[in-house]
C-alpha cells in the first residue's frame, strides 16, 4: 500500500491512438482556448478600463470571466501539450495544482452566480434599494464571500483527497487531474467515512446555491408577471435570462459529465468533459454580452479604436 506522496507522476487518459486524431485533438482544443480567450480578454479589458461600466452587473461579470478564463488555463493547455507531444504524463505536483485550480474555480463560479441571482432580485423586486443594497463596498464583499467560499470548501477536499491511501495504480481515467479520479485510485477497504463526508458537504454546498437561486427567480417571475405592460415584461425577462442560461449550462454539463453512466456516452468522457467545459467557458460571457447593451457598446467602441489603429 502506497500513499499519494510516493506517486511521482499519474497517467492522463489518451485522446486518441493514432498520431492524427491527437493532431486533430490539438488543433480543436486550441481553437476552443482561442475563442475563449478572445472572448473573456475583451470584456475584462473592456470593463476594466470603461469606468461607465463600473456597475455591479458589469462588475459581477468580470468576476464571472475571470473565472472562466482560469479554469479553461487550468486543463486546456496541458491537454493539448499532451496530444502534441504524445504523452499521457503529468507530475504529481501538477495534478495537485489542476485538481486545486479546478475545484476552487468551478466551487467560485457556483457562488457567483449565486450573488448574480441576488443583483436580479434586487434589480427587479427592490428597484428603488438597488443602489443602497448593492454598493460598490457591497459589490466586492459579495464576490470576495464567493472567491473565499470556493477557497475554503477546496481547501477541505484537497487536505482529504492527497490523504488518502492510493493502491490502485496510477492512471487517470480523465484528461485532467480531478477529485473523482483520484479518490478512485484509493484503497476501496478504507475511509469512506472521510470521503462521503465531503461528497455530502458539496453536496449541501450546491444545494444551498441552487435553492437560493430558485427562490429567487421565483420571486423575480412572481413580480414579472404583474408588470402589466408587455414592454416592462420583456424588459425584465432579457435581464434574467442570460443568466439563467448559464445557471442552465453550468449545472446540466456538470450533471453529463459525472451523473451519465460511463456505459451510455456515445464518446469518450475526457473528450466530451473538454469540450462541455471549453464551449461553456468561451460561451458564458457571450450570453451577458448579448444582451448588455453598455457592455456591446463598449466593445464595439474597442474593436473600432484597434481597427482605427491598424489602419
Amino acid at each position: 500500500m502506497s500513499n499519494s506522496s510516493s506517486i511521482t507522476v499519474f497517467l492522463l487518459l489518451a485522446f486518441a491512438d493514432t498520431r492524427e486524431l491527437q493532431l486533430l485533438h490539438f488543433w480543436l482544443f486550441l481553437g476552443i482556448y482561442l475563442a475563449a480567450l478572445l472572448s473573456n480578454g475583451l470584456i475584462i479589458t473592456a470593463i476594466a478600463c470603461d469606468h461607465r461600466l463600473l456597475t455591479p452587473v458589469c462588475f459581477f461579470l468580470l468576476n464571472l470571466s475571470l473565472i472562466d478564463l482560469g479554469c479553461i488555463s487550468t486543463t486546456l493547455p496541458k491537454a493539448m501539450a499532451n496530444s502534441f507531444w504524445d504523452t499521457r504524463a503529468i507530475s504529481s505536483s501538477g495534478c495537485a495544482a489542476q485538481v486545486f485550480l479546478f475545484t476552487f474555480l468551478i466551487s467560485a463560479e457556483f457562488c457567483l452566480l449565486t450573488v448574480m441571482a441576488y443583483d436580479h432580485y434586487v434589480a427587479i423586486c427592490k428597484p428603488l434599494h438597488y443602489g443602497t443594497l448593492l454598493g460598490s463596498r457591497t459589490c466586492v464583499h459579495m464576490a470576495a464571500a464567493a472567491w473565499g467560499s470556493g477557497f475554503l470548501h477546496t481547501l477541505l477536499h484537497m487536505a482529504n483527497t492527497f490523504s488518502l491511501p492510493l493502491c490502485q495504480g496510477n492512471g487517470i481515467d480523465q484528461f485532467f487531474c480531478e477529485i473523482p479520479q483520484i479518490i478512485k485510485l484509493s484503497c476501496l477497504d478504507t475511509n469512506y467515512l472521510r470521503k462521503d463526508g465531503l461528497i455530502v458537504l458539496s453536496t449541501c454546498l450546491f444545494f444551498v446555491c441552487f435553492v437560493f437561486i430558485v427562490v429567487s427567480y421565483v420571486q423575480i417571475f412572481r413580480v414579472v408577471l404583474g408588470i402589466p405592460s408587455e414592454q416592462g415584461q420583456h424588459k425584465a425577462f432579457s435581464t434574467c435570462l442570460p443568466h439563467l442560461a448559464v445557471v442552465f449550462l453550468f449545472i446540466s454539463s456538470g450533471m453529463f459529465a459525472y451523473m451519465v453512466p460511463f456505459h451510455l456516452l456515445p464518446i469518450p468522457r475526457s473528450s466530451d468533459g473538454c469540450c462541455v467545459l471549453g464551449g461553456a467557458s468561451s460561451s458564458e460571457p457571450l450570453n451577458y454580452n448579448m444582451r448588455n447593451q453598455e457592455l456591446k457598446d463598449a466593445l464595439r467602441k474597442w474593436m473600432q479604436l484597434i481597427l482605427h489603429h491598424e489602419q
